[in-house]
């Protein structure tokens, strides 16, 4: 498994990252532990968490349950130090943590705590904010984003001050690196700058949806990763299993994502199938499984730190580790581009 740099942390990570937003409902604490066994056999050294998972439903009784289950296992195994590991602070409006309350250097401490209780371990590798306080166009909400309610006084203020709360984490040994979610190329950069004019630990990585499906990166977000070192953790590059094409023809497997959220996040309509058939199609020219295919095309592109992909069964997650191994040709990438020209927003 290849490794790159995070950001300009000297933290290398796998390029692929195992995430886990599943640990705990869909996948339960055993088949959780067989999966961490086998991601770190095939070098995914990198595994990403959050306080608020699991999902698929979310709910109060079970947040928090995926840092337990990956807690349990670094207790059983004693391999923590073998993992780079990653995991959020929820934001505001998400209700079963702190009462929605937003990200804020007072609730820093409180949240760093509590994943650490969790997690069962000393230190954080990659502390990221999941979503900013101002706001995302992230999620669907791009179709009618509007930041003009923004108060910059405000966001400048805001930033200044849990960089300060981050650092003093830092200082503490509690995290060793910082990372975004969800954010923009204005708010990464004006991150970057706060982090020099006051101080406080840098920005390393921006965790957002990417896949053949959703490339809102391609354009400013890739331009600011590339000569800034913040590179993209690409989350959902199956796009929410749609491209592995089990939706197709109006399928809904037993246990699957959309079995249980059937409007998929907004993922789901005709125009995401159309989509869909039409990488399938390319799979299906150049002999190639369309999972590995969407995977290793993730891993082609410029601004890429490391892939995260999640799997509910073992057997899915074998199936998408051999995406390390599949390079794509040159009449493959021209194709994808093709049909991106044909299908550029499907959601």
């Amino acid at each position: 498994m290849k490794q790159r740099e995070l950001g300009r942390t000297g933290i290398f990570v796998s390029e692929m990252c195992l995430g886990t937003m599943t640990f705990g409902t869909q996948t339960g604490a055993a088949e959780a532990h067989a999966q961490m066994d086998m991601a770190l056999a095939h070098g995914v050294n990198f595994w990403d968490c959050a306080e608020m998972y699991p999902v698929n439903p979310l709910s109060k009784e079970t947040q928090g349950d995926a840092e337990r289950i990956l807690g349990d296992w670094f207790e059983r195994t004693g391999r923590r130090g073998e993992v780079v590991l990653a995991t959020k602070h929820s934001g505001a409006g998400y209700k079963n943590v702190r009462d929605g309350a937003p990200i804020s250097a007072q609730t820093i401490p409180e949240a760093v705590e509590g994943s650490l209780k969790r997690l069962k371990t000393d230190v954080i590798d990659l502390y990221q904010f999941h979503w900013p306080n101002r706001g995302s166009y992230m999620f669907r909400q791009n179709w009618t984003y509007d930041p003009s309610g923004q108060d910059r006084a405000e966001t400048m203020a805001h930033m200044e001050d849990t960089l300060g709360a981050l650092q003093r984490e830092v200082a503490r040994g509690t995290i060793r690196a910082f990372g975004l979610s969800n954010e923009s190329a204005w708010g990464t950069c004006q991150w970057l700058a706060a982090a020099e004019r006051v101080g406080g630990p840098r920005v390393a990585s921006v965790q957002n949806e990417y896949s053949l499906l959703c490339r809102l990166y391609d354009t400013d977000m890739a331009e600011m990763s590339v000569n800034e070192d913040v590179g993209l953790l690409a989350f959902s590059p199956l796009a929410a299993g749609f491209l592995s094409g089990k939706y197709q023809g109006g399928q809904v497997p037993e246990a699957s994502r959309m079995s249980l959220v059937p409007e998929m996040g907004g993922r789901k309509s005709a125009r995401v199938l159309d989509a869909v058939a039409a990488y399938l199609a390319i799979a299906e020219t150049h002999g190639l499984d369309p999972v590995q295919m969407a995977l290793a095309w993730v891993l082609t592109r410029p601004f890429m730190g490391s892939s995260i992909f999640g799997a509910t069964t073992l057997g899915q997650l074998e199936h998408a580790l051999g995406a390390a191994d599949v390079s794509l040709s040159k009449e493959v990438l021209r194709a994808i581009d093709a049909a991106h020209k044909l299908h550029p927003m499907p959601y």
